[in-house]
C-alpha cells in the first residue's frame, strides 16, 4: 500500500469539511470564487479539527502534569541502575518504570497524540490544495465533493493578491513571495511565543535543568529556521492552516497555563495567589499511586486470640523440679514460722 492510499481517507475528510464551510459561506452571500470564502473555509477546518481534539488535549495536559510529578521517582529508578548495563538490570529498570506508569496512571505517549493525529490531516490538506489545478483541468479525479468547478474556484481564489495554491518556490509574482514570507514569519513568531510561554511560566525550576528542557530550548530557536526551510515548499493555503493552528495552540495554552498550571511552576504560584485573594481554597494537583502504600500489619482473624500462658518450670525425668544452677536461680521462699 502506497502513501497516497494511506493518506486518501484524510484527503476525503478534509475535502468534505472544506466543502461544508464553503457551502455555508456561499449560502450567506459570499462569492464562491472569492479568496475570503476559501480562507474562512480553511480556518473553519482548523476549528473543526482542533475542537474535536479537545478531549485528547485535556488528556495530554493531565499526562504532562503527571510526568512532571513522577520525575523524582523516575530519577530514583535511574540512579538505582546507573552504570548497570547487563540485560537483567536493564529489564528490571524497564519493569520498575512501567510499574510506576501503571501505578500513577501515566501514559508518556499521551502528550504526543494531538500532534500525531493532526499530521495526517495536514498532509491531506496539502495534497488537496496541491491537486486543485489538476482536478480543475481534468487530469485527476475529484476528491470527495471537490468537483472540477469547485476546484477551479478554489485554485483561482487569492489572499492579498496571491493564489492559495501558489508556493514561494516557483512563484511568478512578488506578491506571492511577500505573502509567503509574512505567513512564515507569523508562524515562527506564534510558535516561539507558545514555547517560551510554556518554558518560562509552566515549568518548575527543577524541570529546567534536565536534558529534555535543554532540548526544548534548542527547539525554541531552531523552529523558526525549520519553518523558513520547509515553508517555502508549501502552498499558501497550507501556510494559512499552519498559522491558524499555531494561533489556536497559543490561545489554548494560555488558558491552560492560567487554569491548570503545572505543579511547582510560577503559573501555579500565581494561580494560588489569585485564589487566596478571592478567598477560595488552595488546590493542589496530586497523583494517585505516586507514594507506595505502607505495608499494613496482618489483621487478626475472626477467632478469639487465646491468652499466652507462662512457661512451666522445667522438670526432670522423675517429675521433680531440677536443682538450681548458677544459670537458673531458685526463687526465694517465704520464711517459715515455728508452730
Amino acid at each position: 500500500m502506497s502513501f497516497s492510499d494511506l493518506i486518501y481517507p484524510f484527503e476525503w475528510i478534509v475535502a468534505w469539511i472544506l466543502y461544508g464551510w464553503h457551502s455555508l459561506f456561499d449560502t450567506i452571500g459570499m462569492p464562491p470564487d472569492s479568496g475570503a470564502a476559501w480562507v474562512l473555509s480553511i480556518i473553519g477546518l482548523v476549528v473543526v479539527m482542533r475542537a474535536a481534539m479537545i478531549p485528547l488535549f485535556v488528556k495530554q495536559i493531565h499526562a504532562s502534569r503527571r510526568m512532571q510529578l513522577i520525575q523524582p521517582e523516575m530519577q530514583k529508578i535511574q540512579a538505582k541502575y546507573k552504570g548497570k548495563t547487563d540485560p537483567d538490570s536493564r529489564q528490571a529498570m524497564t519493569q520498575e518504570t512501567m510499574d510506576l506508569y501503571k501505578r500513577t496512571g501515566t501514559n508518556p505517549f499521551s502528550s504526543c497524540l494531538p500532534i500525531l493525529l493532526q499530521s495526517p490531516f495536514f498532509f491531506g490538506l496539502f495534497r488537496v490544495l496541491n491537486g486543485l489545478q489538476k482536478i480543475a483541468s481534468g487530469e485527476t479525479q475529484p476528491i470527495g465533493p471537490i468537483s472540477r468547478t469547485l476546484a477551479g474556484q478554489a485554485e483561482q481564489s487569492t489572499l492579498f493578491g496571491a493564489q492559495l495554491s501558489d508556493k514561494f518556490i516557483g512563484a511568478d509574482s512578488l506578491t506571492t513571495q511577500i505573502v509567503t514570507i509574512v505567513l512564515i514569519v507569523l508562524m515562527s513568531a506564534s510558535t516561539f511565543t507558545t514555547q517560551r510561554q510554556l518554558m518560562m511560566k509552566n515549568m518548575p525550576a527543577s524541570a529546567l535543568d534536565n536534558p529534555f528542557a535543554k532540548q526544548q530550548k534548542m527547539l525554541l530557536y531552531l523552529m523558526p529556521l525549520f519553518f523558513a526551510i520547509s515553508g517555502v515548499n508549501f502552498p499558501i493555503g497550507v501556510l494559512l492552516y499552519w498559522l491558524t493552528t499555531n494561533v489556536w495552540s497559543m490561545c489554548q495554552q494560555f488558558y491552560v497555563i492560567r487554569k491548570m498550571p503545572a505543579p511547582g511552576s510560577p503559573a501555579e504560584k500565581a494561580m494560588q495567589e489569585r485564589r487566596a485573594k478571592r478567598g477560595k481554597p488552595v488546590e493542589e494537583f496530586r497523583v494517585k499511586g505516586l507514594d507506595k502504600p505502607e505495608e499494613e500489619a496482618p489483621k487478626a482473624s475472626g477467632q478469639r486470640q487465646q491468652p499466652s500462658r507462662n512457661k512451666k518450670k522445667k522438670t526432670s525425668a522423675a517429675g521433680k523440679p531440677k536443682p538450681a544452677t548458677a544459670s537458673s536461680p531458685v526463687q526465694e521462699s517465704k520464711p517459715q514460722t515455728d508452730n
